[in-house]
């Protein structure tokens, strides 16, 4: 019998799993718990009352909704927004949109991954100072739902066709997660998450916002220092001194300065020092990753793109899906439409439907990629 053979055999074998009437997931199966009565939504609720600090978002009397829904047996009502935002169409497109590399390949960071990395930074702030964890995580899985392709780029080419501009955290919490009915606490921190934006209501918002900073100030520098775009030696003393080069150092101190910082004065806020290597280190990939002549251009061939794809869907309708056209309104549906696109999707559309040559797309696309 082949390897490969035998290898299926083993894994039909599984199919049921364990044992009979007790079923297991493995042969040996040991572990144990003790046991008692399901922990559902009234004792986490229960629990986060006795172990948050006053000021942390307590799920008990929250999860108000834009359209009201019984409360869930099993989860908080954090909870379920998070669920259901992990589930969702936005959330997975995430995979395939830029965050500082247009068109990410291999290692590259992804929005998706982005999203994740945020969290991680979110969830421990918030477990260090106290505060709702889930709220927290939910936000921070969210909060970038709303970008379009391309990433910043989509916002300048979707300004053309929106009376009130195109904002990817109102866009996301509006109109990108809109059908989710997620709770207004959770929209709240995606909606406000930028620092451009009006203070999040929530402290779990708040920390969301700095969760975000953290994350793409240090993952960016790690890309593109491996993508030889700057090298380590590049770095400002004034970031290296005080959080290091590598971005296992940065997160520590970030996350340790913020966590100390906010139970020491009850604000979510970073001390001068820290805050300051921060902000070198944001004006560092500013000046040397997200302005330098090459993202320049990669950014004006993506509104390009976008706009001239937004025009074709406005004239032609009918090349989009039916659920995305409305006569009311064609111009904001068209940019809805183009918005949830990947960017594999929305450039091959540019090749398809718009006869673009795949030389003239942003670099690193290429026919076949």
């Amino acid at each position: 019998m082949s390897t490969s053979a035998a290898r299926r055999q083993r894994w039909a074998a599984t199919m049921v799993g364990h044992g009979a009437g007790l079923v297991s997931a493995h042969a040996d199966s040991h572990a144990t718990i003790a046991t008692g009565t399901p922990v559902g939504r009234a004792e986490r609720e229960a629990f986060e009352a006795a172990t948050l600090r006053p000021g942390a978002t307590l799920s008990h009397g929250a999860g108000e909704r834009l359209h009201p829904e019984e409360p869930d047996p099993e989860r908080t009502c954090f909870e379920r927004d998070r669920d259901r935002i992990v589930h969702s169409t936005a959330f997975r497109r995430l995979a395939g949109k830029t965050q500082a590399v247009v068109y990410p390949r291999d290692h590259q960071r992804t929005r998706l991954t982005h999203a994740l990395e945020v969290a991680q930074i979110a969830r421990s702030v918030a477990a260090g100072v106290g505060a709702n964890v889930t709220l927290a995580d939910a936000i921070a899985l969210g909060h970038d739902c709303g970008h379009g392709p391309g990433g910043h780029a989509a916002e300048e080419a979707f300004d053309k066709f929106l009376p009130a501009g195109f904002d990817h955290g109102p866009w996301g919490a509006d109109t990108a997660l809109a059908s989710l009915n997620l709770t207004v606490q959770t929209l709240d921190g995606i909606r406000n998450h930028s620092w451009s934006r009006p203070a999040p209501a929530t402290i779990e918002g708040e920390i969301v916002s700095w969760a975000d900073r953290i994350g793409y100030c240090a993952h960016d520098l790690e890309d593109s220092i491996a993508a030889g775009i700057v090298k380590v030696s590049d770095i400002p003393a004034a970031v290296a001194e005080v959080c290091g080069v590598r971005r296992s150092e940065q997160l520590r101190t970030f996350i340790g300065a913020l966590v100390a910082t906010t139970c020491a004065t009850g604000r979510v806020a970073l001390d001068a020092e820290t805050a300051g290597a921060l902000a070198a280190l944001r004006q560092f990939n500013y000046e040397r990753i997200y302005t330098r002549p090459e993202s320049l251009q990669q950014w004006q061939a993506v509104v390009t793109v976008l706009q001239a794809l937004v025009e074709h869907y406005v004239a032609h309708p009918d090349d989009m899906p039916e659920a995305h056209r409305c006569e009311a309104d064609p111009v904001r549906s068209a940019v809805t439409y183009v918005a949830g696109m990947t960017d594999r999707f929305a450039f091959e559309q540019a090749v398809q439907l718009l006869g673009w040559e795949w030389d003239r797309l942003p670099r690193g696309i290429g026919h076949g990629a």
